[in-house]
């Protein structure tokens, strides 16, 4: 990334200030302006999150605020109630108090003597979501909003659930929270009031994941606010941003199809990271796409609103597979609009372990298939974030406790662009079962590198509001969407579509062991083919740009692994993850921070009552004379019949254990 230290504007920055909301409570923000706007008024861009603006995002929010300021905006970032240095306590995600919350702080900022009226959002994951959740609520101030990394559906890909499916990132992503929420406002901020705020936070905070795990099917606790549940509420225009190796890209095509607003929608490479901190690269200049977005919508300039109703995407080329990668080598592509005309379904017919085009092949016999508990730990993560190596490996590894029907290599470029679609008939042997379908490239050399998958909770077959049991040895038809993607399968290429009953840990696995079988004469793989065509008249997004990173002093080195660990002895296999930051010191607030995060997924055998994951964090601030340390841990398991969580926190001020609570909660399973 290219740092630029010379703006059209000084920038001024304001470390603290308070908002205070209608209610009473306030919410801590930090704020970055022109000199000038005191005396002339600038729009503002507010982003929204509880991930602590003094500390753990400072350094992401010294490269973008620093830079929007220096182009013109008021840059207000604002931490959710009970989080950072606000007020109150943080229960859950997108509570209606933080929307509402939301709402009153874009009013205060149109209200500011230094800013002209005219309001933005702009976040990436939870600020992505809440930008479009706010804006849904239609603040009369807020004239654009840029999303990144978001879903417009809170059960559909939102790390929960997937298809119907637990995530095993739904774990993960509550341990994530349980950190957050047990840790101290700064004393420098609060004063003496930091540990009493930090026990009501211990104490009230409560444990997400029993939230999460009550609520199995789509019920109103996920559609109150999801946005997809009525498209026309927003009424601003949308910038959407995502990445191919990020969980939440399907809702991008959703929300460009189904908008009624200008919405531009960019699809890049990238894990969960914004585009001009991208990895895999190309990271690409999106700073600059924000300022054109927010140039047109806030201060009415002309800078291409003939692009503002696009789908602009990165045509990944074929490469071996890996569990990183620095670059995806590839092409941008753009179509002016989605669905496009330019893209027509491709029929794949099922025969003997084939896939065939149009009506040859030979009929075939139904097939059995019961997966063995270990397709599914080569998988990589559910939302990678490129921080380890998370990315799905040669799918070989994973094949063998599958059904595999593969293409004849094909005669000529393949372009696939949207989402891939199977439609299977199938039956099972028990009431709950499950399917997940991995599509991949597979190169001359026989290594398999994953494009897409999809998975389907067969019970949730007709919808996630209602799911009904299967009656055994009944066969049914059902559909299962795959990811989007982008991808040219080169000539001489094969194309494969892997079939399994089990894909943990990225998807929980049944209460027991099933049986599918599948008739393959009643199957068929559909992919939009994309009529191949260079677009050589799109315009550079640029190279990636932003202010000067945050100077930090590093004092312990990180830890990062990911393994698969199989033990003969006891006949168990484990994915182990160690995510360690290690140590480091912000020397404009002496602030000296400490993250760590070991993960553990495991069976044994083909026992299915043997699911065990756990997920455990240690986060610690001090100074000099100040240091306090939060300790979590998370495990869940099943049998048949429930999910059982147990967790621990403990939190401690200097080697003193100041709080320590336990959890043992029962939740009856949901046909999960």
């Amino acid at each position: 990334m290219k740092e630029v230290a010379d703006f059209p504007h000084a920038v001024q920055c304001k470390e603290h200030i308070w908002i205070e909301l209608p209610h009473g409570r306030r919410l801590a923000a930090r704020m970055w302006m022109p000199v000038e706007a005191e005396a002339n008024p600038v729009p503002a861009i507010l982003e929204y999150l509880p991930y602590r603006k003094r500390d753990l995002t400072r350094a992401r929010d010294q490269i973008n605020h620093p830079y929007l300021a220096g182009h013109g905006y008021a840059c207000l970032r604002v931490d959710i109630i009970g989080s950072g240095e606000s007020d109150g306590v943080l229960v859950d995600e997108y509570t209606e108090e933080e929307l509402a919350d939301g709402v009153a702080v874009i009013d205060w900022l149109a209200a500011q003597p230094w800013c002209d009226g005219n309001v933005g959002m702009m976040g990436i994951s939870w600020g992505g979501f809440n930008a479009l959740q706010i804006a849904a609520r239609q603040p009369r101030p807020l004239k654009a909003i840029v999303s990144c990394c978001a879903s417009d559906n809170l059960y559909q890909d939102n790390m929960h659930y997937s298809g119907g499916c637990l995530l095993g990132d739904q774990l993960s992503e509550a341990t994530v929270m349980f950190a957050h929420t047990s840790q101290p406002p700064d004393p420098e901020i609060v004063g003496e009031r930091w540990r009493g705020m930090w026990l009501e936070r211990l104490e009230q905070s409560g444990l997400w994941i029993r939230n999460w795990l009550e609520h199995q099917r789509r019920d109103a606790y996920w559609s109150a606010h999801s946005i997809s549940e009525d498209y026309s509420a927003i009424t601003c225009p949308v910038l959407a941003v995502g990445g191919w190796s990020d969980g939440y890209t399907n809702a991008i095509f959703r929300l460009i199809e189904h908008l009624d607003v200008p919405c531009r929608a960019l699809i890049g490479p990238w894990s969960h990271r914004y585009a001009h901190l991208g990895v895999p690269g190309p990271a690409t200049g999106f700073l600059q796409e924000v300022l054109r977005w927010f140039g047109h919508w806030l201060k009415g300039e002309d800078t291409g609103a003939d692009e503002f109703s696009e789908l602009r995407v990165w045509m990944q080329d074929p490469v071996p597979p890996s569990t990183s990668y620095e670059d995806r080598p590839g092409r941008w592509v753009r179509e002016p609009r989605w669905p496009a005309d330019s893209i027509t379904p491709r029929e794949f017919r099922f025969g003997y372990r084939r896939l065939y085009e149009g009506k040859t092949g030979t009929p075939a016999p139904d097939e059995t298939l019961t997966s063995p508990l270990s397709v599914g730990l080569f998988a990589g993560k559910w939302c990678s974030y490129a921080a380890l190596p998370d990315l799905p490996h040669d799918q070989r590894e994973e094949d063998g406790g599958c059904l595999v029907y593969d293409t004849f290599a094909l005669d000529e470029d393949l372009e696939i662009l949207g989402a891939p679609a199977a439609e299977l008939e199938l039956a099972a042997d028990r009431p709950v079962a499950q399917v997940a379908l991995r599509l991949s490239d597979i190169l001359p050399d026989g290594r398999a590198t994953r494009i897409s998958y999809g998975v389907l909770n067969l019970t949730h077959r007709d919808g996630d509001e209602v799911p009904q049991p299967l009656k055994p040895g009944r066969f049914y038809r059902v559909r299962v969407p795959l990811n989007g993607l982008a991808a040219r399968v080169p000539a001489g290429h094969r194309l494969r579509l892997s079939i399994s009953s089990t894909y943990f840990p990225l998807i929980w696995a049944p209460p027991e062991p099933v049986e599918l079988t599948l008739r393959p004469e009643g199957c068929r793989l559909i992919l939009p083919d994309r009529q191949r065509r260079d677009d050589p008249e799109l315009r550079e997004l640029g190279e990636p740009e932003g202010a000067p990173r945050l100077n930090t002093e590093r004092l312990t080195e990180p830890e990062y692994s990911w393994r698969v660990v199989r033990s003969m002895v006891e006949d168990e296999a484990a994915l182990e993850v160690v995510n360690d930051d290690g140590s480091y010191r912000i020397p404009e607030i002496d602030l000296v921070i400490r993250r760590r995060t070991e993960e553990r997924y495991s069976f044994r055998d083909a026992d299915f009552t043997s699911l065990y994951g756990m997920t455990a964090t240690e986060r610690g601030f001090s100074r000099a004379d100040w240091s306090v340390c939060t300790n979590t841990r998370t495990i869940l398991t099943c049998d048949e019949v429930n999910f059982y969580i147990h967790a621990t926190l403990d939190a401690y001020e200097g080697e003193r254990r100041i709080y320590s609570q336990n959890w043992n909660e029962i939740i009856p399973r949901d046909m999960m």
